[in-house]
């Protein structure tokens, strides 16, 4: 399995790699180590590749090309890539190898926000999609609006696996972060990578009016030192808390004492305007109500099985709409029960099944 991240937070590939490994498969997961990545533990094995250049067209190239370099090495019989921008490494090494290939779209790689305005770049990353997943011998992605988008832009089908977390893992973690920071205020917590268009400056912002919040924030990201020096300037600094990368088990404590869950992408291109974050999936299992952006899967989510509130669409306002929607989520007694329909629907077992048949029906 390939990644580009460093693997230290990367919980869809994790889950995956242990749903295969249960099933007898042996895992390696291949990603990259950069010199502030923390060390990670996991009962499959990893190989993490120093690369000598961080982000741009050389990042990609370096990438891909010890991706391929690697899977060459270790022959398997399958490789696993993830996203678009491992794909044409893993490809290549998957035809010398005469091996099969699989491609989990996460998101829509080129309509990511960050290559909006890049149109050469789009291009780049269409041209490696146009090329290479038609010769996938499997593809999946995280929901169905993104498998409608590859249907019908290249004709190819997809198999959806929404990224859930298992509902029967304990209902307590050896620590959380919160221990530290007590206080009765009521705490709207912010996982996943602190990017653009991820509404951090919202929640900041937000507190303005919410004097009896504070604001949680677990991750790092492109914009978290630009986050924490926009919080530092506010009125209000002393409620909002930076944790920076938390491990995914003491995440998981971490969310079960949240009060309100924040889920918030800006509407910057396909891939967040279709984005299903597994967010969605940790509130509902640890039973934490949620704000979510008015975007169709996280949305249709929320109205359907009623786990919380979604943000008025408001440009220029969203910090006041967001601080709205969270009023009214606190206004109502939640109990765990009120989370049980959701869960019933967002059940890992079943999405691993389909993870498992992909696998079977290719051998």
């Amino acid at each position: 399995m390939a990644v580009s991240n460093d693997l230290s937070n990367d919980r869809r590939v994790a889950r995956h790699a242990g749903a295969l490994q249960q099933a007898g498969c042996e895992v390696v997961v291949v990603g990259r180590r950069l010199p502030s990545s923390p060390e990670v533990e996991a009962p499959w094995r990893l190989v993490r590749m120093p690369l000598r250049h961080r982000r741009g067209w050389r990042f990609y190239a370096e990438l891909n090309r010890r991706l391929c370099s690697t899977m060459l090495r270790e022959r398997p019989d399958v490789v696993w890539a993830n996203d678009t921008d491992t794909l044409a490494g893993c490809a290549v090494a998957a035809r010398r190898l005469g091996c099969r290939l699989v491609m989990d779209a996460h998101e829509l790689f080129p309509e990511v926000p960050e290559v909006q305005h890049r149109p050469l770049v789009q291009w780049v990353w269409r041209a490696i999609e146009r090329r290479y997943m038609p010769r996938c011998d499997a593809r999946l992605t995280v929901c169905q609006s993104i498998a409608d988008y590859y249907r019908d832009r290249y004709g190819l089908a997809m198999t959806v696996v929404r990224n859930l977390p298992a509902l029967r893992s304990p209902l307590s973690a050896p620590h959380s972060p919160l221990s530290t920071l007590r206080s009765p205020l009521s705490t709207l917590l912010y996982q996943g990578a602190v990017n653009l268009g991820r509404g951090v400056d919202w929640a900041i912002d937000a507190l303005e009016y919410l004097p009896q919040c504070r604001l949680v924030v677990a991750g790092r990201g492109d914009l978290l030192q630009a986050m924490q020096t926009y919080a530092a300037a506010k009125p209000w600094a002393d409620r909002v808390h930076f944790l920076g990368h938390v491990p995914p088990a003491d995440l998981d404590a971490l969310t079960r004492q949240a009060d309100v869950g924040l889920v918030m992408l800006d509407d910057l291109g396909l891939s967040y305007h279709y984005a299903l974050p597994n967010r969605i999936g940790d509130f509902v299992a640890a039973g934490v109500p949620m704000v979510v952006s008015d975007l169709p899967e996280m949305a249709a989510v929320v109205r359907r099985f009623g786990v919380g509130e979604v943000i008025e669409r408001q440009p220029g306002s969203e910090a006041r709409a967001l601080a709205r929607a969270v009023e009214r989520v606190l206004a109502r007694q939640w109990t765990d029960s009120d989370f049980d329909a959701a869960r019933r629907d967002m059940d890992w077992e079943r999405e691993k099944q389909k993870l498992l048949a992909i696998l079977i029906t290719q051998k």
